[in-house]
């Protein structure tokens, strides 16, 4: 509201000066607003212009098909139909590999796959169309490149991301491409302080299959990824087994067809030929490729559908851990208790790797809540460090309107009342632990308190805030004890 400076009224007559009652408020910024990065089939707006590395917020399925489109079509989907006939019993099983490359695009599985486990509003930086063949290479600089504006560096100018996620990461041509992506996704992040990064495993899909396979997978990451910023990103393994079919092209589908151990008559055929020649083969082999041959995809899509899921309904100080997995009917691998103590903690590097599980008769559930700063006291779990980030963020924002107010007792009070109102909030909610708001954080500002006579004649008022963020449980310990008998 406008005031009048009371003391440089000069005409005679009757002036109002309504006088603030409250201090100005902190309103809270968004928490779960990831950007995916990868390619997609094409990248138009509504009036045919590129959006190829620009940021594009969407909020459901249907306008990611909108600006972006389908999935790559499968060209190396082999059917193996296999009959067997004894006496005048017959039997036949169908399964499934492939003759040809596997598409490396994944986005719009893992785009639907966000969405199944509460994902909203994100944001989708398309680095450029499909690949000209299925099963071609990606390229790191597409990805990411200094000063090309390029994928991340595309993301690091939209300043409503709070989460980075590279899908289809996995699928460079190697690991030290990924992991270099990775470190300079995660650099981006200590330097901004306003987001997060969200990774996977480098391909746990197809070389992650025993446990000797996984302790060298683990220990190449640990060693292959330099950062000086590990809290600001989080890593989960294995990939997940999805709901979804498969894209294919039916022209490009083969069949492998043995009757009784020769090849059969639709054997080296392909699935749109048997669509006319012989409709009830077809038939049962569409309804085997749509029901029983599921995506593949890395778990990082479904867990920033698990932030924004967990944020949304309680709160970016809950750990976005012990969820439940929706659209997913498995894992790749298998984690033991024994193999995840050595993937949650490594007193070498730190860096910790979540665990998504499978439990009977609970799901698939997250079974992690650490960053890759593991044996850091401060920002060893995603909440805490998630947390700050929001009140840094929320804080910075509302200090705005102090910049080259006089810097005196009476900024200072306003200052300090707005942001421990804001603190005294979170604390209502249970995002600060203590009995008490003066238990839980504390504001200073003043001369004397945070401030020199040096630091008022450069300009600088310090307002120093401590907080006591609440942390998982991560570890629950039952003592029992027999006691002897009382009567």
């Amino acid at each position: 509201m406008s005031q009048i400076n009371e003391s440089a009224i000069q005409t005679p007559g009757v002036y109002i000066n309504e006088i603030p009652s409250f201090p100005p408020s902190i309103a809270q910024v968004a928490t779960a607003i990831p950007a995916f990065i990868g390619y997609t089939q094409f990248a138009l707006d509504g009036n045919g212009n590129s959006l190829i590395n620009v940021p594009t917020m969407i909020s459901s399925m249907l306008e990611y098909e909108l600006y972006f489109g389908l999935a790559q079509l499968e060209t190396g989907i082999q059917i193996n139909y296999t009959q067997v006939t004894t006496g005048t019993t017959a039997s036949a099983t169908i399964n499934f590999g492939w003759y040809g490359a596997q598409s490396r695009h994944i986005m719009h599985s893992s785009i639907r796959n966000f969405f199944a486990n509460g994902g909203g509003v994100c944001y989708i930086v398309s680095i450029g169309g499909y690949k000209a063949n299925v099963g071609d290479a990606l390229v790191l600089t597409d990805f990411f490149s200094v000063g090309t504006g390029v994928g991340l560096e595309a993301a690091e100018k939209q300043p409503d991301v709070t989460l980075l996620v590279f899908p289809e990461g996995q699928n460079l041509p190697n690991a030290a491409a990924y992991y270099t992506l990775q470190a300079d996704a995660l650099a981006a992040c200590g330097t901004l302080q306003d987001r997060f990064c969200i990774f996977d495993l480098y391909d746990t899909g197809t070389a992650i299959k025993t446990s000797a396979q996984l302790t060298t997978a683990t220990g190449t990451y640990r060693t292959d990824l330099s950062t000086n910023s590990p809290n600001y990103g989080a890593t989960y393994f294995p990939n997940l087994v999805t709901a979804y079919a498969y894209d294919y092209d039916a022209t490009k589908t083969k069949i492998v067809h043995q009757v009784n151990g020769t090849p059969g008559p639709l054997n080296d055929t392909m699935l749109s030929a048997v669509a006319t020649s012989n409709s009830a083969a077809y038939n049962l082999l569409l309804a085997a490729l749509t029901s029983q041959f599921a995506v593949v995809l890395p778990p990082s899509p479904a867990m920033a559908g698990v932030y924004t899921s967990v944020d949304g309904s309680r709160g970016v100080w809950k750990a976005p851990a012990n969820v439940a997995l929706l659209d997913v009917t498995g894992t790749t691998f298998q984690v033991t208790d024994d193999l995840q103590a050595g993937l949650n903690i490594d007193a070498t590097s730190g860096k910790s790797i979540n665990a998504i599980r499978s439990f009977t008769g609970k799901g698939i559930l997250v079974w992690g809540a650490r960053t890759l700063d593991g044996n850091s006291n401060d920002f060893r779990y995603i909440s805490v460090r998630r947390f700050y980030i929001m009140v840094e963020e929320s804080v910075k924002l509302a200090a705005m309107q102090y910049v080259f107010e006089p810097n005196d007792g009476n900024t200072w009070v306003k200052v300090r009342a707005m942001i421990e109102n804001y603190l005294t909030n979170l604390w209502r909610l249970g995002a600060l632990a203590g009995s008490k708001p003066e238990q839980s954080f504390y504001v200073s500002v003043g001369l004397g308190q945070t401030m020199t006579f040096d630091d008022i004649l450069n300009g600088r008022m310090i307002i120093e805030i401590g907080m006591a963020p609440v942390r998982p449980a991560e570890f629950i310990i039952l003592r029992f004890t027999q006691i002897q008998q009382q009567s």
